[in-house]
């Protein structure tokens, strides 16, 4: 059996707010900002070149965790340091590089509500594996 993962949902406490960091900030596209309802919201985005997005909103039981809560959300990229590079310059508050050891390397940040992210670059993912 075949399974996607398409969609993990963000709990924020300020929905525009992380359409800033995310879309802004990021560089993610933001596929849907909807309100098909009274007091509900649905926001999904995506990194480029990914097959799964972020999503988080109001009124839905699936936005309801605490905001911050989200902890090692992996963004793999080709290049950490151009990457880190670009984000620092786009005013996001990157770590430092850390060679976690087997071809691996990592730098974190947290999203405005705290929500952790780590840039991840993987040897072996590189041109055409990647």
């Amino acid at each position: 059996m075949q399974m996607k993962l398409e969609l993990i949902p963000l709990p924020v406490s300020d929905v525009e707010r992380s359409i800033d960091f995310y879309a802004g900030k990021l560089g993610f596209t933001k596929d849907v900002d909807v309100q098909p309802a009274e007091g509900v919201r649905v926001v999904q985005l995506t990194p480029e070149g990914s097959g799964c997005s972020v999503g988080f909103g109001t009124g839905l039981d699936v936005y309801a965790g605490e905001p911050g809560s989200i902890r090692g959300l992996h963004l793999v990229v080709e290049d950490i340091e151009q990457a880190r590079s670009e984000l620092v310059g786009r005013g996001v508050a990157v770590g430092e590089i850390h060679d976690f050891g087997g071809g691996v390397r990592g730098a974190s940040f947290s999203d405005p509500d705290g929500n952790s992210i780590e840039l991840q670059e993987m040897a072996w993912r590189r041109g055409p594996q990647f």
